[in-house]
């Protein structure tokens, strides 16, 4: 699955995990609290580094590695570490069979939590690694030249601190369209490919190119394809560059194309590909792996900076999206372990037991003062939960209030949500998720994450219907906007705006500027008629007929 457009070529540099696991049974000699204390150690030494590389990286690899750096010192895993040990097991087997009990059970979670299972294994090596010894797990030895980074998962430890002139491309077995590698690999405006079986057995130093488009790795390319796919991909950038201007249709149907931002650091980005405003604006970058919620000022500050920003320009802040795989260390667990938190109290239903937090991100937002500022609360699923925050927002004089649908309910009912605020936007990937019962990182499920699922259609047809109907505003602020054609069949659909990471501006921005509204709704009918993804997308694309000239 290509999940970063481009073409990539190069030696391939294939990663693999050379942290062996502890002996079962392995012990240690002296006292049990030097032993202990000799794994707490390895552990604080992992989270720290882990932060640090997340504060070197900015952006979307900051958000993720200080999460990691969270995870390295839970509770949970630290209590169950030192038990162990007095048990009397060695610090590095000790750790091994805490982090991989807790792995199997995130794996068999799903969702949110299933996409952290990868990052446990990152953790727990490079702990294990440390009481060893050991070199840390990551790149060693890479070729001089820009390479096809191949491997089974990519950690963000691994590849936040990358930059595009050292990687070519991204390959990987697992993974999915929203997985950590193609979230960065997006911001990087690197190609990548996750979901190709059998990527690692192919030998480092032999050339490969692969697609972000269309997903196809050729091991040893002609040369002959190789300068046929590069001259095709430079003539699609020209025919992109040439597409300038607010988003819209051929015949002059405005579609404000904006940027989903997850920090100050990606502003600079959105401002240069030509974003009319932020579609999202993720605010946990403010409160995660913090002992205090941030102040006032602070957040203040980073609404602000954004707003200014984009003059003029429509700027949407999610409140904070707390729970699940977002931890917050100021605010208390729940009170009972839930089997899976990410089917339990995550974005709204968590401000709603501690409302304080978002009363304060709310007077934040409001200390702006901006006409253009907006603000909306995730996982939203009835309508008494819209009309909640709704209410919240208005006692603080917010003017523009809205909610996402990421959930099917919110999807079926998004009538009775819209009674109560001023606009909606569609999360894809949460919404394809919870609707399939599939997790966002699994490779084997990643089949029911695409977003040509006529299902999924179904789904985001509902919502814009409805709120085509009660007059408001409908964007899409998931990753499926970033698709030319699915951009313009969410168009014809009836979504008022489209968010994407700042690389997709350009190709979506020409798609819409080569298209008519009636060709985006007779592709939109096409897609929802067919059965299945493959289907569906051939058949709005048959509707579409300049984006084989624009090479998308």
């Amino acid at each position: 699955m290509g999940v970063s457009p481009g073409i990539g070529h190069g030696p391939a540099y294939v990663l693999t995990v050379s942290v062996p696991e502890p002996p079962e049974g392995a012990t240690y000699t002296g006292e049990a609290d030097q032993e202990k204390e000799r794994a707490m150690a390895a552990l604080r030494q992992v989270a720290g580094e882990l932060e640090a590389r997340g504060n070197r990286a900015g952006g979307e690899a900051a958000e993720i590695l200080k999460a990691q750096a969270l995870m390295a010192e839970d509770p949970g895993l630290i209590v169950k570490v030192r038990t162990l040990i007095d048990r009397g097991l060695a610090a590095p087997r000790a750790t091994f069979e805490a982090f991989t009990k807790y792995r199997d059970v995130l794996a068999g979670s799903g969702g949110y939590l299933g996409e952290r299972a990868a990052d446990l294994n990152d953790i727990r090596d490079r702990v294990i690694a440390l009481l060893y010894g050991q070199a840390m797990p990551g790149l060693r030895g890479a070729p001089a030249e820009p390479y096809v980074l191949v491997a089974r998962d990519l950690a963000p430890a691994d590849t936040a601190l990358l930059s595009k002139g050292e990687i070519a491309a991204f390959v990987t077995e697992e993974g999915g369209p929203t997985s950590h590698t193609a979230i960065l690999a997006r911001a990087m405006g690197v190609p990548a490919v996750v979901a190709c079986r059998g990527a690692t057995t192919i030998p480092s130093g032999v050339r490969v190119m692969a697609d972000g488009t269309s997903g196809d790795v050729r091991v040893e390319p002609d040369e002959s394809d190789v300068a046929d796919a590069v001259s095709a991909a430079t003539a699609r950038q020209a025919a992109l560059s040439s597409a300038r201007g607010p988003g819209r249709t051929a015949d002059g149907h405005p579609v404000p194309l904006l940027a989903n931002v997850g920090g100050p650091a990606e502003l600079e980005a959105a401002v240069a590909a030509g974003a009319e405003g932020i579609g999202l604006y993720r605010s946990e970058f403010l409160f995660l792996d913090r002992a205090e919620p941030p102040s006032l000022e602070e957040q203040t500050r980073a609404y602000r900076a954004a707003v200014e920003a984009f003059p003029g320009g429509r700027v949407v802040v999610r409140t904070l999206d707390g729970g699940a795989d977002k931890p917050l260390a100021f605010l208390p667990a729940a009170a009972s372990a839930e089997p899976n938190p990410a089917l339990g109290e995550r974005g709204l239903r968590r401000l709603r037991r501690f409302p304080e937090v978002m009363d304060a991100q709310l007077a934040a937002v409001a200390a702006v003062a901006s006409e253009d500022l907006h603000v909306m609360a995730p996982m939203v699923a009835t309508g008494e939960e819209a009309g909640w925050f709704a209410r919240a927002c208005r006692a603080t004089r917010l003017p523009h209030v809205g909610v996402m649908i990421e959930i099917p309910s919110a999807a079926l009912r998004a009538r009775d949500l819209l009674a109560s605020v001023d606009f909606v936007s569609i999360g894809t990937n949460d919404l394809a998720q919870y609707a399939f019962a599939a997790d966002r990182q699994l490779g084997a499920v990643s089949a029911l994450q695409d977003p040509w699922q006529p299902a999924l259609l179904d789904l985001v047809a509902m919502a814009a219907s409805a709120a085509g109907e009660a007059g408001k505003p409908c964007g899409v602020c998931g990753e499926s906007a970033a698709d030319p054609a699915m951009a313009c069949v969410l168009v014809g659909l009836g979504a008022s705006t489209l968010s994407m990471g700042a690389g997709a501006l350009a190709a979506v921005r020409a798609a819409l500027a080569a298209h008519t509204l009636a060709q985006c709704r007779l592709a939109a009918d096409a897609a929802r008629a067919r059965t299945t993804p493959a289907d569906a997308r051939a058949a709005a694309r048959a509707h579409l007929p300049a984006l084989g000239r624009l090479g998308l």
